[in-house]
């Protein structure tokens, strides 16, 4: 899953979101250097990540790619749930997603110093550019895989996959609401039993 629904999956607090959100960045066993609940958070993103890349829902949207995409596929599909759980917030959250993500923001702002050097230096362009609410919107999902593009020595082509989801629309987003579903279930369980275990 990408940020928003890694950050949704976390709860309500703070730096487990941020945890959460900067899992990729943080490799082996140093998620041990930071504060207890970014500990929490990074755990979760690895168990979520897991999940993800085995649960057969999942793996229908992304083989649906593979022939044009090859291993961008997972990464495409991580980005049109994030648009489906961005458009369809209301279905999954009691508050509107523009206030949602600019506590979220905020949040990362005030623990600006508990960051790694990636998410700090992502930080300028996740709030500038204000990337969590713009998924909701097909033209700037777009911009966002076109800028993640540009970041890969191997050319992805990963923007162009919006006209598949255009194609594909009705699937893609049957497939997301029903692994959805599924995967909150194993968060929130996931989120207690990794809880549990650290605060021992």
């Amino acid at each position: 899953m990408n940020f928003l629904a890694h950050i949704f999956l976390s709860g309500t607090n703070q730096r487990i979101q941020i945890g959460n959100f900067m899992g990729d960045g943080i490799r082996g066993s140093d998620y041990k250097n930071y504060h207890t609940d970014i500990q929490i958070g990074v755990l979760l993103h690895r168990s979520i990540d897991s999940f993800t890349d085995f649960h057969p829902v999942f793996r229908k949207s992304k083989h649906r790619l593979v022939p044009k995409y090859n291993h961008f596929s997972g990464i495409i599909i991580d980005m049109f749930y994030d648009h489906f759980l961005a458009k369809e917030w209301e279905m999954y959250h009691h508050e509107d997603l523009k206030t949602y993500t600019q506590n979220f923001y905020n949040a990362l702002l005030h623990y600006k110093s508990e960051l790694n050097l990636k998410t700090q230096q992502l930080l300028p362009y996740l709030t500038n550019q204000n990337w969590l609410e713009r998924y909701a919107f097909l033209t700037d999902l777009q911009q966002i895989l076109k800028q993640m593009d540009n970041r890969f020595a191997l050319k992805s082509n990963m923007s162009d996959s919006v006209e598949d989801l255009h194609e594909h629309y009705q699937d893609f987003q049957r497939e997301f609401h029903l692994f959805f579903k599924d995967l909150m279930v194993h968060a929130a369980l996931e989120l207690q039993r990794i809880s549990n275990e650290l605060q021992k």
